[in-house]
């Protein structure tokens, strides 16, 4: 199985959402190959249960306000380990092309001549949909999704365009939202969207800690201050995102 990865190689590896049963066959495969495994604070615990005693496993998470790693310093340790020809697998959570900096790092392992592939994996606001038996489209309703995150470096949201967000034709799914929860409220309610707009906070999605809210854009604050845990949260915001029972019994059904 280790021919999977050659020697000096870099696999960025999208662990989903925390639930092992999410994890892509190739990317479980990646992870049983590796000799090392650089992996996000995020990862969930029964994806890590999957790592091989053999493998060394090195954590590098990022929390917000908790940095414990600088990217550069996360850089340089892939590229190190590539360079002393190991094995290496970079386990993101979730999927690394979405808001996982994975073109930082697969320019910094390129600029020193390392080979470097992605695995997709399943990102949250997919997982956050399934699990409570919506769908991030709806036909007629929801033609588009956009996915922004509300982190910054500066904390500011000037790199939020509100104008085009407020489009009740889209589904909004904001990672990192929980914080910017007042603000996403009055800036969106601003610019047109109505306040009555369906909502879905979700936290720990797929994991037994897995906490789904709904509520409307007037109510998100509340509804966030109101949620289970200080982890990351993920907002739905949209007509996608409104109860359907039917649907829901269908999801609950499935998972039975």
């Amino acid at each position: 199985m280790s021919d999977l990865i050659a020697p000096g190689e870099v696999w960025l590896v999208g662990a989903g959402p925390g639930d092992p049963d999410l994890l892509t066959r190739k990317a479980e495969r990646l992870i049983r190959a590796a000799s090392v495994i650089f992996h996000d604070a995020l990862i969930g615990p029964g994806v890590l249960d999957l790592v091989p005693r053999s493998v060394r496993l090195v954590p590098v998470g990022k929390r917000s306000g908790l940095h414990s790693v600088g990217q550069s310093e996360i850089d340089a340790l892939l590229v190190a380990a590539a360079l002393a020809g190991e094995r290496v697998v970079r386990l993101k959570g979730g999927d690394p092309s979405i808001f996982g900096r994975a073109m930082e790092e697969v320019d910094a392992l390129a600029k020193a001549g390392v080979r470097v592939r992605i695995c997709p994996g399943v990102t949250a606001a997919s997982a956050a949909a399934a699990a409570a038996g919506v769908s991030l489209t709806l036909r007629g309703s929801a033609r588009s999704v956009r996915f922004v995150t509300m982190q910054s470096r500066d904390g500011s949201m000037d790199h939020v365009d509100w104008a085009s967000l407020a489009d009740p034709a889209t589904t909004l799914a904001l990672y990192m939202g929980r914080a910017a929860a007042p603000e996403i409220r009055r800036r969106l309610i601003e610019h047109g969207l109505a306040a009555d707009t369906p909502v879905l906070i979700a936290s720990d999605v797929s994991l037994p800690t897995e906490s789904l809210a709904r509520t409307r854009l007037d109510l998100l604050p509340v509804a966030v201050d109101a949620t289970a845990g200080s982890g990351p949260a993920l907002i739905l915001i949209g007509a996608a995102a409104r109860v359907r029972p039917a649907a829901v019994l269908e999801a609950a059904m499935s998972a039975g």
